[in-house]
């Protein structure tokens, strides 16, 4: 079976230690090199105890929708991708406005508070939504969250995904930014790909996915809770999907308008 969560699992850690290789003119998959001042809500998941020090630790990405509050997926911090409960990841960070993981840029912000969807079901992929409150208010500009009925979900809408993961789908992994376009696909195209095999079931009310119909396009492994975004505005977060920028198994993320609710609960602004 082909890799279903866009996040790489903890079992692979010392992998990540060592060296990658980046693809200077791909990116996600498919993609190009952004810069981090033009998508300053962009951020990554680190932790180097558990990924090594190459990458600053990146394992999953993130977003910042208020001063100090990011969102991300609740498999990012499962025991399945981390290893250990999120709980004992002692170094567990938040790099805000650091685009280049080799460096040093930007923060790098342990969580004040952390809620991951106890109702999160790892079989189907339904609920994969976590939120991060940060200690302090950050400067970096948060996205806003597309409303349902907005229109921004509708299919064929132009998107861009974001992230520091693998390029190509055979472990070369970023270490710059990248960003690449997709579009939006119908609930039925999405529904088909995924019917409730072991890849996963779709289910549109908190999903939805995006892709090309040839492939070529797609997040993939450590892209996981990175921003799916329309016209400046936050749809989707990276959740799962069968392989990375393959014809017939376009990427599917948690629908953006499904975090609003657990956002306005738990988030700090």
């Amino acid at each position: 079976m082909r890799p279903i969560f866009r996040a790489v699992p903890g079992a692979l850690a010392m992998a990540l230690a060592a060296p990658s290789v980046a693809v200077a003119d791909a990116s996600v998959v498919g993609g190009q090199p952004v810069q981090v001042v033009e998508s300053p809500w962009v951020v990554a998941l680190a932790s180097q105890n558990r990924f090594g020090r190459q990458r600053s630790g990146q394992f999953c990405g993130g977003v910042l929708v208020g001063r100090r509050t990011v969102v991300t997926a609740a498999h990012c911090l499962s025991t399945q991708v981390l290893g250990v409960p999120w709980q004992q990841v002692r170094d567990l960070r938040v790099l805000v406005g650091r685009e280049d993981l080799a460096g040093t840029g930007g923060q790098a912000l342990k969580p004040a508070k952390v809620w991951v969807n106890p109702r999160y079901d790892s079989r189907t992929n339904a609920g994969d939504m976590a939120v991060i409150t940060l200690p302090m208010p950050v400067t970096n500009r948060a996205i806003p969250i597309a409303p349902e009925g907005s229109g921004a979900y509708d299919e064929g809408t132009s998107a861009v995904v974001y992230g520091w993961g693998d390029t190509t789908g055979r472990g070369a992994y970023a270490t710059r930014l990248r960003s690449a376009a997709v579009n939006i696909l119908s609930d039925d195209t999405c529904a088909r790909a995924y019917p409730g095999t072991a890849d996963g079931a779709y289910h549109a009310a908190t999903m939805l996915c995006a892709g090309e119909p040839q492939g070529g396009r797609d997040a993939c492994q450590g892209d996981s809770g990175g921003p799916l975004v329309v016209e400046g505005r936050l749809v989707g977060l990276v959740s799962w999907g069968a392989g990375c920028g393959e014809p017939g198994s376009p990427g599917v993320y948690t629908r953006a308008s499904a975090l609003i609710p657990a956002v306005e609960l738990h988030g700090a602004g």
